[in-house]
């Protein structure tokens, strides 16, 4: 089969889908391919006996308003649902038993998370130096200005939670910008975020509101979202299950894109750009024009393995479960990473009187655990739940064991070649365009708005 466009997107995950939809809004000629024989790539929700699980990331962080704005475009086919305001509350592990996440200045002065000395430190916080090495990494950004107990009990979890990563391999720099940003530009994390409100407010910008529903998901399940992106960018437009799928130069800046379709047949694509949305080491295989130690430069980016466990019971017999989970830190010496608590914030996710957990281990410290079996997972899972959660028996009405071999990037020191490699890759092949969680963040707001981005590139906005 042969086809002209004048765009394809490789890949219809969240990005690829997000690229797409932009692309129709934009009135571009395109195609999507994806390799897999469903959309969406981490993204799926399983439906079962009452429960709404997801197998990958169950919620996301509206931090900026392309999130919003996508929402609004799919309204139609998808509705947003925010989190319940309990969602506020995060728990951390300390000698087997769950401490609240201090919200407030007295809450951290009497916590027993943190160390009395560096509660008292953290008051010299503001009047610390900055830091000068660029690629500093997380652990001694944060031991240097907080406190060691600041790092083991409040951001090594937060990294657990979101990176499953190691904050002595993470570089603040590109793994958290923004934090990176308060040091260098206003000097302090806390005079920074002083400075910064009241910077706003000397421009006229209006004081924006906590909102304790920053949180989002969507209703009935993320897969209502990644399904109406495709509505919306138009179903008729993707082309799954292709195999052996690769990009190469063609004459006039165009590229041919290859790949055999679900029945064997051959796909010859001729298109004048080329958007990847994959994973970092899919571009080995996609792009075999470009020189091996030089697409190293670009794919050698480290992923965590997680092994993410959706556990439902119909009938609740544990602890109260109130708030949005529980983090483990490293510390603590666990192979589980955090207990998401899914049903206690969004709607319908259990029958009533039920509860709909999510459990998380592995990770970049602990990839073994990507390896062991169904019923090493469960007897863990098990062993954990009654400890922590307050159950007397473990008898499940739902487990679902999902694994995740390259889960989440892990941005260290060396995105900046990586980022330099990128540039120089573009610049030499203006309409190859790479997205994808290799750059531009990795959660599912960053993902929507890099998809929007290469879509107003390729069409000129």
């Amino acid at each position: 089969m042969e086809l002209k466009t004048d765009i394809v997107v490789v890949g219809a995950g969240l990005t690829g889908l997000t690229t797409a939809h932009y692309l129709q809004k934009y009135k571009q000629s395109f195609l999507v391919i994806e390799q897999a024989k469903q959309i969406g790539g981490a993204i799926q929700t399983g439906e079962e006996n009452g429960f709404i699980y997801e197998k990958g990331p169950s919620t996301g962080v509206m931090n900026n308003e392309i999130v919003r704005e996508v929402f609004e475009d799919v309204k139609a086919y998808c509705s947003l649902e925010w989190a319940a305001n309990s969602v506020n509350k995060r728990f951390i592990l300390k000698n087997n038993r769950w401490r609240s996440l201090p919200a407030g200045v007295i809450g951290g002065i009497t916590t027993p998370l943190f160390r009395f000395s560096d509660k008292i430190r953290l008051l010299g916080e503001p009047f610390r130096k900055p830091g000068i090495n660029p690629n500093e990494t997380l652990d001694q950004l944060v031991k240097r200005r907080m406190g060691k107990s600041f790092l083991e009990y409040a951001i090594d979890p937060f990294i657990l939670g979101v990176y499953a990563g190691d904050p002595s391999y993470l570089v603040p720099r590109f793994a958290l910008p923004k934090l990176y940003n308060l040091e260098q530009k206003y000097g302090s994390f806390i005079g920074g975020s002083v400075k910064m409100q009241l910077e706003k407010r000397k421009s006229g910008e209006k004081k924006q509101p906590k909102q304790p529903h920053r949180i989002f998901s969507a209703k009935e399940g993320l897969s209502h979202l990644t399904h109406a992106l495709m509505q919306s960018g138009g179903a008729e437009k993707f082309m799954l299950g292709i195999q052996n799928i690769t990009i190469m130069p063609a004459e006039g800046s165009h590229f041919n894109v290859k790949g055999v379709l679900p029945d064997g047949e051959d796909l010859l694509i001729q298109a004048h750009q080329v958007i990847t949305t994959t994973g970092a080491s899919s571009l080995n295989g996609l792009l075999p024009f470009i020189e091996p130690s030089f697409i190293q430069s670009i794919t050698n980016l480290l992923y965590a393995k997680v092994v993410q466990v959706a556990v439902g019971f119909n009938r609740w017999e544990g602890s109260v479960i109130d708030g949005f989970g529980g983090l483990i830190p490293s510390k603590e010496g666990k192979l589980v990473l955090g207990v998401l608590y899914p049903s206690a914030f969004l709607s319908k996710r259990a029958p009533e009187g039920g509860a709909l957990l999510s459990v998380f281990m592995g990770g970049v410290r602990h990839p073994e655990v990507y390896d062991m079996d169904d019923e090493a997972i469960y007897q863990l899972v098990e062993t954990s739940l009654q400890e922590w959660m307050g159950l007397a028996s473990f008898h499940p009405d739902l487990f679902r064991v999902f694994r995740y071999q390259e889960a989440i990037p892990q941005y260290g020191a060396d995105c900046e070649a990586r980022f330099i490699a990128l540039d120089r890759l573009e610049h030499q092949y203006p309409n190859l365009h790479i997205g994808g969680n290799l750059q531009g963040g990795i959660g599912m707001a960053d993902r929507i708005k890099q998809g929007k981005q290469l879509a107003e590139k390729v069409a000129g906005k």
